[in-house]
């Protein structure tokens, strides 16, 4: 099983924003420096807190790894163009060499649809339609208006992976019009990962990945403020992590994502003695 590290910059560095960029590029480099295999970005914009865009941020992240798979979980698809989108999606993937892993949603936030003036209740109808829209886009078809020139190499776009519950609509999207699926370990129950990983097995599906396992292997762990209690994480003993992450991938799931606590990254060593 793959070991992926999520990591969420919520705001400036103690020294201000000239420190920031020595923080996101030394964090990364030191997740692929410890052997993980890739990292992860969130999306979020208008909950409150200053946050980072998530293909800006691996625009960076191109740069300062060689490596690590880059990933998002996950972007939300219905609150931007999707034509627009699909070329920024595009130009990382470019500058990436290949390692972007598109993963995607309908996002479930009301605050960031309101901060672009976009219709939240819809978000389930549109999502498929804008993903074959990007598609499109990436084949180098006309959508709107002109088509879209790719880059040599990079047409058909990154993989993509589908954020979902374990309804089976998404659920078999996920599986059939794309290249994994993406279960959260905020939202999603051990019985949830359970359910979802056979019916995405029986439905053809390929890559699955278990995200957002908050990890904290401390004496005295921090519990993240989500607003719920959290379904899945690592927020205990390492002899206790070390069962959780077995059992995770006893359930079938390919890829880990490791949410590590943002004000101690020195437990990044400390989460990679749990794979040995």
């Amino acid at each position: 099983m793959r070991i992926g590290i999520v990591t969420i910059h919520r705001q400036l560095a103690p020294d201000g924003p000239s420190a920031m960029i020595d923080h996101i590029v030394g964090v990364a480099q030191r997740v692929e420096a410890l052997g993980f295999d890739g990292i992860w970005v969130t999306d979020a914009f208008g909950r409150g807190w200053a946050t980072l865009d998530p293909l800006v941020l691996l625009g960076v992240l191109c740069a300062s790894t060689r490596r690590l798979e880059l990933g998002t979980c996950v972007v939300q698809i219905p609150i931007r163009h999707p034509v627009e989108h699909a070329h920024r999606v595009q130009t990382v993937n470019l500058l990436s060499a290949g390692r972007l892993r598109f993963g995607v949603g309908t996002g479930s936030t009301r605050a960031d649809f309101e901060a672009v003036q976009a219709d939240y209740d819809t978000r389930f109808k549109v999502l498929p339609g804008m993903l074959e829209t990007m598609r499109r886009t990436w084949n180098g078809e006309p959508v709107y208006g002109p088509a879209l020139t790719q880059w040599p190499g990079t047409e058909g776009g990154p993989p993509v992976l589908l954020g979902a519950w374990r309804s089976p609509r998404w659920i078999n999207l996920a599986a059939t019009r794309c290249q994994g699926w993406i279960a959260s370990g905020i939202h999603g129950t051990w019985e949830d990962a359970e359910i979802g990983q056979r019916m995405y097995r029986s439905a053809g599906g390929k890559r699955a990945v278990l995200a957002n396992i908050f990890t904290d292997l401390r004496l005295e762990p921090q519990i993240p403020a989500v607003g719920r209690p959290l379904g899945i994480s690592l927020i205990c003993p390492p002899s206790e992590a070390r069962d959780r992450l077995r059992r995770v991938e006893d359930l079938g799931f390919d890829d880990a994502l490791l949410v590590c606590p943002g004000d101690d990254p020195g437990q990044l060593e400390a989460i990679r003695n749990l794979m040995r």
